[in-house]
């Protein structure tokens, strides 16, 4: 028994010291590519100076041009509801991409509702999706237009 107890001790040691070794071999690497890619550890670094650099403040609610700046929606009746509502998962470019009607909007609300775990949003959700159909409705896209101004050469 003695001799068997000894057996498992020395291959408890020798696996504590092969984790160590890993672990260690695991840092390295780590340190490696962070060095490779920041060579000069100036991602470590302070400003010169010694001082910090302080970032302005985004005003959440400014509205430029017509567009609400930090989300880069058209600043309509609902935009807050749409940005307090829909930006919390996912960019506000998603919706500027995707332009539908009022039953694909409403049948997309219910598939992330039903799939990616979207709170019910109660009556958010009509003014949302009346938000999303006035400022983001499908585009009626026809043939391209025709090419003027070309240079055409003669075939041989």
């Amino acid at each position: 028994m003695d001799q068997q107890n000894s057996f498992k001790d020395t291959i408890k040691a020798v696996h504590r010291i092969l984790m160590t070794a890993f672990a260690f071999v695991g840092i390295v690497a780590v340190l490696l590519i962070f060095v490779m890619i920041d060579p000069d550890m100036s991602s470590l670094k302070l400003n010169p100076g010694g001082e910090y650099v302080v970032v302005e403040e985004v005003d959440e609610d400014r509205i430029v041009d017509g567009i609400h700046e930090a989300s880069g929606l058209i600043d309509a009746e609902g935009l807050m509801t749409v940005v307090n509502n829909c930006t919390n998962c996912h960019s506000a470019k998603i919706i500027i991409q995707n332009r539908m009607n009022e039953e694909r909007w409403a049948a997309t609300i219910d598939w992330m509702q039903e799939t990616q775990n979207l709170w019910d949003l109660g009556g958010n959700e009509e003014i949302i999706i009346q938000y999303l159909v006035k400022n983001y409705p499908p585009k009626k896209v026809g043939r391209r237009a025709a090419l003027t101004n070309i240079d055409w050469y003669e075939l041989k």
